[in-house]
Parts: C-alpha cells; sequence; structure tokens
C-alpha cells in the first residue's frame, strides 16, 4: 500500500495534528521523519487537549504503531515527560511495544539546549535542534545505535565533553558539561529506551510491503524548510516532501497522497519577514489571536497573525506537490466584516507572484490583496452541528454558508489545490470533508 504525508503549508502551527490524528485511525503507522520536540501538535478530544511534540499524533489510534524517525532529532528526556503524561492518561506505555525509536536518529543532548540559549538572531525555540543538526552534519553528533560504544568509552567521553565545552565557552554560555555526568546522562537513555531503539526504516519498509497504510508526519512548516523557506529564518531541517520517506528511511515512490494544511489566515512565530502581518493589538490581527488563541504550543509565545497568504502557499505547493488542501481555523474568521487574501507582492514599484529568496527583498514586499465578503460568528456547537449535517447528508463543503464557501472555493482557485478538508474547531468532530474524499469519515470516538 502506498503511504500519504501530512505537512504543514506555512510557517508552521498550521493544525497538522488534528489532521493526523483524523488519518491515523485508518493507518498501521505514523511516523515522524524530522524535527524534534520544537514542534507542537495539538488534538482535542471533547474535553481532553494532547500537546505533543515528539510523539506522533497518530498515538491516539491504539492500531497506529508509531516511530520517532531517522532523520529526527530527539530529546530524551522531554520525551519521557511526553510518555508519563501518555501513561497517567491511558495507562499506556507504548515504548518498546508500539512506540519505536530509530536507531538513525540523533541524541539531543544537555549541551545542545545550552549552546541554543545563545541564539539571539533567529528567534529558535532553545530546545536543542539545531546544534543537534549541526553535530550530525559535522559527524560527532551521537546517534541511538552509538549510545552502547560510546557510553563505555571513557577517552570518547571526555573528548567529546571538552569539544562541548569549547564550543559553550565561544558563544559565552558559562555552564559546563562534565565527563561523569555525559556519561550517566547517555547510560539512562539505554536504559530508559533500550528496549524501543530498532533499525525503523527496516520496518516501516516492510509494512508497506505487507499491505499496510503507513503515515509520514512533518512538522514545521514549508516557509521554514532550511533550504527553500525564508532563511536565515528557518528551522534546522527539511521540512518537505522530499525528506519524508528520505527521513523515515524508505524510498519516495512509496507516497500517493501529500496532503497540506493552512489555516484560513497566516501566522508566523520567531523572527522573519512576513507581509501580510497584521498589527496584534487591535483589528483583525487582535481578532485572529485572540478568536484563535494563537500561542506557541512548544513555546507559548503569542503567534504573528495576517491575512492569508497566497504567494507563499502557492511557492509551499511548488515545492510539495499537494493533492489535497486541508484549511484549518476557518471559523476563526467569523465575525470579520471583510477577509482579504493576499495574491501578489509589490517590490520596489513592481507587481510580484512568486516569493524572492532574499529576506532583505521579502521584508519590503507589499501585499496585494483581494476583499471578500466576513461572515458571522458562529458557536462551537454550530459549527460541530454543520459538520455532522455534512457527514450525515453527505453534502461534504456544501453544508457550509454561501459566503464560507465562495472563500473556500476561491482559495482553491489561486492556490491550485483541492479542498479536502476544513477545519471549523478545535474538536475532533470539527471538520467538514469534501464528499467522497480521503477525511470524509466519521471522527472515531477516543478510547480513554
Amino acid at each position: 500500500m502506498p503511504a500519504s504525508v501530512v505537512l504543514g503549508a506555512q510557517w508552521g502551527d498550521e493544525g497538522k495534528g488534528k489532521a493526523i490524528d483524523q488519518l491515523a485511525a485508518d493507518s498501521s503507522w505514523a511516523v515522524r521523519f524530522q524535527g524534534g520536540n520544537n514542534a507542537g501538535h495539538t488534538i482535542v478530544l471533547g474535553d481532553t487537549t494532547l500537546k505533543l511534540h515528539q510523539i506522533p499524533s497518530g498515538v491516539t489510534s491504539q492500531n497506529c504503531k508509531l516511530v520517532l524517525g531517522d532523520g529526527m532529532v530527539i530529546d530524551p528526556w522531554v520525551l519521557e515527560e511526553e510518555l508519563d503524561r501518555w501513561r497517567e492518561l491511558t495507562g499506556e506505555s507504548p515504548e518498546g511495544d508500539r512506540l519505536f525509536i530509530s536507531e538513525r536518529a540523533s541524541v539531543i543532548l544537555p549541551f545542545h539546549r545550552m549552546y541554543d540559549s545563545a541564539d539571539k538572531l533567529v528567534g529558535t525555540t532553545g530546545r536543542g535542534i539545531g546544534p543537534a543538526y549541526r553535530d550530525r552534519i559535522e559527524r560527532v553528533g551521537i546517534r541511538f545505535v552509538d549510545l552502547g560504544a560510546v557510553s563505555s568509552d571513557k577517552e570518547k567521553i571526555s573528548e567529546t565533553a571538552e569539544r562541548m565545552n569549547k564550543q559553550l565557552a565561544a558563544v559565552g554560555v558559562e555552564e559546563r558539561i562534565e565527563p561523569e555526568a555525559l556519561m550517566a546522562d547517555l547510560k539512562w537513555i539505554i536504559e530508559r529506551f533500550g528496549d524501543a531503539i530498532r533499525p525503523t526504516g527496516l520496518m516501516v519498509d516492510e509494512a508497506l510491503r505487507d499491505g499496510e497504510n503507513v503515515l509520514l508526519e512533518g512538522a514545521q512548516g514549508a516557509m521554514l524548510d532550511i533550504d527553500q523557506g525564508t532563511y536565515p529564518f528557518v528551522t534546522s531541517s527539511v521540512t518537505s516532501r522530499a525528506n519524508a520517506t528520505h527521513g523515515a528511511g524508505i524510498h519516495p515512490g512509496h507516497v500517493s497522497q501529500c496532503f497540506g494544511i493552512s489555516k484560513a489566515y497566516t501566522t508566523r512565530v520567531g523572527n522573519g519577514p512576513f507581509p501580510t502581518e497584521l498589527p496584534y493589538e487591535e483589528g483583525p490581527g487582535n481578532h485572529m489571536a485572540m478568536v484563535g488563541h494563537e500561542f506557541g504550543t512548544t513555546t507559548g509565545r503569542p503567534r504573528r497573525t495576517g491575512w492569508l497568504d497566497m504567494v507563499a502557499l502557492r511557492d509551499s505547493h511548488r515545492i510539495n506537490g499537494y493533492t489535497g488542501l486541508v484549511l484549518t481555523k476557518l471559523d476563526v474568521l467569523g465575525g470579520l466584516e471583510e477577509i482579504k487574501i493576499c495574491t501578489g507582492y509589490q517590490l520596489d514599484g513592481d507587481v510580484i507572484e512568486v516569493m524572492p529568496t532574499s529576506c532583505d527583498d521579502l521584508a519590503r514586499c507589499i501585499p496585494v490583496y483581494e476583499v471578500h465578503p466576513g461572515f458571522p460568528a458562529l458557536s462551537d456547537e454550530d459549527w460541530i452541528a454543520m459538520a455532522d449535517e455534512s457527514r450525515a447528508s453527505g453534502s461534504g463543503l456544501g453544508a457550509m454558508p454561501e459566503k464560507v464557501l465562495r472563500y473556500v472555493r476561491r482559495i482553491e482557485e489561486l492556490s491550485g489545490i483541492p479542498v479536502v478538508s476544513v477545519g471549523v474547531g478545535p474538536d475532533r468532530r470539527a471538520s467538514i470533508a469534501s464528499a467522497g474524499g480521503p477525511f470524509d469519515v466519521n471522527p472515531v470516538e477516543a478510547t480513554f
């Protein structure tokens, strides 16, 4: 069976967790292929809200095996905290049973977090992600498969601690790594997660050859891709479809569907140019922030808000080739008198329809908008009732009010991507799918 990919189509925080949760019910495997605990996926199940940072969002489906893939950098201490919370909620300890850590994934150590704390330019999460990837590129990082050999080699431990301390001193961090503490950390990781460390690429490949459904889930978003994003204000990994299979340890021919997740507006966390950004303190920007509860899942930082940027979305589509677009948080726009879509930029007097490569140029871009009529605000209950009716009647997107549907259809026209699902609230039931499409299924009730 082919694999499906779910990716963020903007600057991250698009609502991937909910889409992944919906697809996981029909998947045997959910695989995270890049990033680390700088990701934040939120899933709402009735009165229960799950905030996941490393565990794949497919965890809510008991039939789904979970993989922290080859392309990830993993913080074992954060992973233990997540697993402890999951066990408190459900009584399950999935590690080694249905949750597996790739032996090729890199380990985030206290050094990486210390080093990352010196960042003042990009506005990273400070979780050590970038330094861990840098160590991988420099071929000095420790992978999970290396833990046993390194932890038993005192000379290697001393050399590693010395290298780390020189780098900390170079960026003005006063804390230091002691060799004994480093050795103890590595041994603890083996003791805690040894049963879960596996050759996951082989496992996923075998599952695909056996006809099982595999879901590849990304973190961050297309505009944060290290190669194709708004460099240098990007993440430290390749977030695109091209890396989905590579980071999972399988070949790209397995993928048949790629879903891009985009809000009905745009948000961004951290520094970097944002052409459609609106004032946070008042007006539509404040409306989006407050109604949409726009605060980072990982950092808690307020997200910057703005109108939907079609230039960025088309660029995202060019890179990833989406077969379907999942539009999230459409309900948040309810109550605004008018809604705008950015269709192009003015740059130095010229109108352009593609994103400049230089962030200096992008920062000078002035958005060109088309204006659409707004629609009334509805309660969560009203949106859920509409979603239930769309499933019961088979009307799909046609269950939405005319003004809302016209806005969605215009997004399809401008992006060139069919909209396969529209999120109209945080709850699992609050989605309206295209009739007969990949998301046209009844939501499965949580078992915890």
